[in-house]
């Protein structure tokens, strides 16, 4: 198919991106969240994106070949893409569409076709502009536009939240990840553009150069990244136990070659423990990749976004490096179908952090991390509302989202399920969660979508119970577990306190003395003390109950704030 938009050649990129005064919507702005019926039943089979980028103006052209497929006949296609930019073209199999035919007013780019189109078909979709530019990546999202301490153009792409709609035209929402992904990237001679999947070819022209990458992978759609800067690339190998060979590429700024060196090294310890924990590295058929970037970091499939100055943390490893690298299992391998799952990419991900401290060092680095997570926890939201969520609306505590809850809460109701049914049952349940099968080799598995109650239902199979109860006090309402304690000259009396008298018989362990009793809790349960006997509940920490002395040093904490 012949790339008909001409100005997308144009060095003078003024002479084709028209001025724009269009206010940003928040429908732009949102990712995840209800499909729109112009999307309802689409698949992306295959993306096929063109890229020009403009370092001086901060502005790019693009193209986006995406081949669709529909479960019903569609007279109306919905294609997300930025409401910044200046759509130049859009044909739908390459038949140009009159301009009468398609609107992107909102960030949705509605096609109205003459014919309903149904199975397989492509949209191409020509546009140029500025994109929106990431104040605080990653944080906030859009492209960051910087300079390496040489002065050379340093340039990478961050767009979790507000999503991939903010610089390439695609579905943004899990649904829409496309099985497998080509991307064509004109950056200026001088520089190199990293991307997702294997490197194809490199094509040199008079004054920029043209890098084709393709991803045999199914692509988190978020996760699709563009990477450019002067980089040195050093390549390695993982040798991995399931006995394939996985290519490894750090795409790093020339004058940290030697930190590099070592942080592949550290990478590939790491891939190590992933394995031997979750299983197998998911996108073998791609490679193990890592991108040195201006902003802190980003989970970008296959070509993670690295920006931590490589810092090793008081357990003697980067923990941005570890961080984004669990997210190849937890958020590209294992997506949630909805944002309201959330939980799955970052409280997966960040359990991982003390599981890989307690694999290097032992039990008192895995407590030690716990507790520190413990302090952070707020209990302000559920962790998951049962409603469709954007990824913003999860972050924003404000308007009742369960915010940073999901980076500390959801490991320690982990914790709890873990210390609750067992190491076999759990890491077998996370196993299949992520992989969709219980035994995952390489090349027989494809990336899954799921949710909380997915999860649930492999837990209650694996164990032949139903821990339904236990979900819904941990995950779906806010408030936790209490111990009410009634103690006499010769007894203690325990019993759950539950919000809303929810049935919760959670086993629970009491040290009296030094010796250890595990009551069922079913009911309230009495135990024969003494007025001077040393009580302690939970004396191990392995549950998420109130506990009156974090409430105390949390409230101290807001006053320091203020």
């Amino acid at each position: 198919m012949k790339f008909s938009l001409a100005c997308f050649w144009v060095v003078a990129l003024a002479v084709c991106v028209k001025a724009n005064s269009v206010e940003r919507s928040e429908y732009t702005m949102a990712s995840d969240g209800p499909l729109p019926i112009s999307q309802q039943g689409l698949t992306l089979d295959h993306a096929d994106l063109y890229f020009r980028i403009f370092p001086k103006q901060k502005t790019i052209s693009g193209k986006g070949v995406l081949t669709l497929n529909s479960q019903r006949a569609m007279g109306q296609v919905g294609i997300n893409l930025d409401n910044f930019f200046t759509i130049e073209q859009v044909l739908v199999n390459d038949v140009l569409i009159d301009k009468a035919q398609y609107s992107n007013l909102e960030g949705l780019l509605v096609i109205n076709l003459t014919t309903p189109l149904k199975g397989q078909f492509i949209v191409e979709v020509q546009y140029s502009g500025t994109p929106r530019e990431a104040v605080r990546a990653p944080w906030d999202g859009g492209f960051v536009w910087s300079k390496t301490s040489t002065g050379k153009d340093w340039i990478a792409t961050a767009v979790q939240g507000e999503g991939c709609d903010l610089f390439w035209p695609c579905i943004d929402n899990p649904v829409g990840e496309p099985k497998t992904t080509t991307m064509h990237i004109t950056v200026p001679k001088d520089l190199v553009a990293a991307a997702n999947g294997k490197l194809i070819s490199v094509t040199e022209n008079d004054t920029t150069k043209t890098y084709h990458w393709h991803s045999l992978s199914q692509l988190n759609t978020y996760g699709v990244a563009i990477n450019i800067a002067p980089y040195d690339v050093i390549k390695t190998t993982f040798d991995s136990q399931y006995g394939n060979s996985i290519p490894v590429e750090f795409y790093h700024l020339p004058e940290n070659k030697m930190k590099a060196q070592r942080l592949t090294q550290e990478l590939i310890d790491i891939t190590t423990f992933f394995e031997r924990k979750i299983g197998p590295y998911p996108f073998a058929q791609d490679k193990i990749g890592i991108a040195e970037t201006p902003h802190l970091g980003m989970e970008h499939q296959t070509i993670n976004a690295y920006g931590n100055k490589y810092q090793a943390d008081k357990y003697g490893f980067d923990w941005l490096l570890f961080h984004e690298f669990a997210h190849e299992w937890f958020a590209n391998q294992l997506t949630n179908k909805n944002a309201d799952a959330m939980w799955l990419h970052e409280g997966f991900g960040a359990y991982m952090h003390p599981l890989y401290e307690q694999y290097l060092h032992g039990e008192v680095a895995y407590m030690a991390h716990m507790y520190d997570m413990r302090l952070k926890i707020r209990n302000k939201a559920p962790i998951v509302s049962k409603t469709l969520q954007t990824v913003e609306g999860v972050y924003q505590e404000e308007k009742g989202g369960p915010g940073a809850d999901i980076y500390a809460k959801a490991p320690w109701v982990l914790h709890t399920l873990r210390n609750l049914i067992g190491d076999e049952a759990f890491f077998s349940a996370t196993t299949e969660l992520v992989y969709g099968v219980a035994e995952p080799k390489p090349g027989l598995f494809k990336p899954v979508l799921a949710d909380t109650d997915d999860f649930l239902s492999i837990v209650n199979r694996l164990t032949g119970q139903n821990y339904r109860w236990f979900f819904d006090v941990y995950f779906y309402q806010a408030q936790l577990p209490k111990v009410i304690e009634k103690r006499t000259e010769n007894s203690l009396t325990l019993q759950w306190k539950i919000p809303h008298d929810l049935f919760f018989p959670l086993p629970l362990e009491v040290s009296v003395n030094g010796k250890i009793t595990t009551l069922t809790m079913n009911t309230p349960q009495t135990i024969k003390v003494s007025a001077n006997d040393l009580v302690i509940i939970d004396p191990m920490s392995k549950v998420l109950i109130e506990k009156p002395h974090i409430a105390k040093y949390q409230d101290f904490l807001k006053t320091k704030e203020k």
